[in-house]
């Protein structure tokens, strides 16, 4: 029997220094309590996912892919997306969490088998995920929103403005064939360069550059993470018709 709570599993390896998992859990928090859901949060440390057990990953009703890029495992990290993305949860990826879908996306849809991060090949002859050329450590950014996109009926906006903490990202000469291949690029930036992904045939499925979380506060809750969670309990109530 499920839970009446709303489980979110947090694909990432905690870090109470990182202000970007205290901000992670914080948005969670006050955007249920805006919604008055009922949520538990679990961290999956990257490395527990490499031997994915299945049977505990089913019982969450969300994935979110946090900051904190590289991770102890790459391994569990990409297991954990691809279970969340071949299951149809809902799921969310932001800074590291974005690089990693991306990642995920090249090897078990496109099919690629050089996809590399220059977090974690720095001597790689070519990368999916490299250096931005300017960073964005501690930027706020405007994003333009593609019209008719999950994002742009999310934001009810062509724009929006938001907070990064990251300093690397996709490889511009790559964008075009996640575009084509169905990973749609929903948001970029004002070189045209992407910003969000998402998979609009998903429950839910979204990996954005930016954080989110980061802007997130109790009086003004961030609009992505509330319908993340709608998503989840949509999902879950889903499930629970199905027992």
């Amino acid at each position: 029997m499920l839970e009446d709570k709303i489980k979110v599993g947090i694909i990432g390896d905690f870090d109470e220094k990182r202000l970007s998992h205290l901000a992670t859990n914080e948005a969670l928090y006050h955007c249920s309590e805006k919604l008055s859901i009922n949520i538990a949060l679990d961290w999956l440390p990257t490395k527990s996912l490499e031997n994915l057990n299945e049977e505990i990953m089913s019982g969450f009703d969300a994935f979110w892919c946090s900051p904190g890029s590289p991770y102890i495992s790459y391994t569990g990290a990409i297991k954990g997306i691809q279970f969340a993305r071949e299951n149809n949860y809902p799921f969310i990826g932001t800074c590291g969490g974005f690089q990693h879908a991306v990642m995920e996306y090249a090897q078990n849809v496109l099919g690629l088998t050089e996809v590399f991060h220059a977090e974690y090949n720095p001597d790689a002859s070519s990368f999916f995920i490299a250096p931005l050329s300017c960073s964005l450590v501690g930027e706020t950014k405007k994003i333009y929103l593609k019209k008719e996109s999950v994002i742009h009926e999310i934001y009810n906006n062509d724009e929006t403005v938001e907070r990064y903490n990251c300093s690397f990202g996709l490889n511009p000469s790559c964008q075009t064939t996640f575009d084509i291949s169905g990973f749609h690029v929903s948001g970029t930036d004002e070189n045209g360069e992407v910003r969000i992904f998402e998979l609009p045939e998903k429950r839910f499925y979204i990996a954005t550059l930016f954080q989110p979380q980061l802007s997130s506060t109790k009086e003004n809750p961030h609009v992505l993470i509330l319908e993340f969670l709608l998503a989840a309990k949509k999902f879950h109530q889903e499930r629970k018709l199905k027992l």
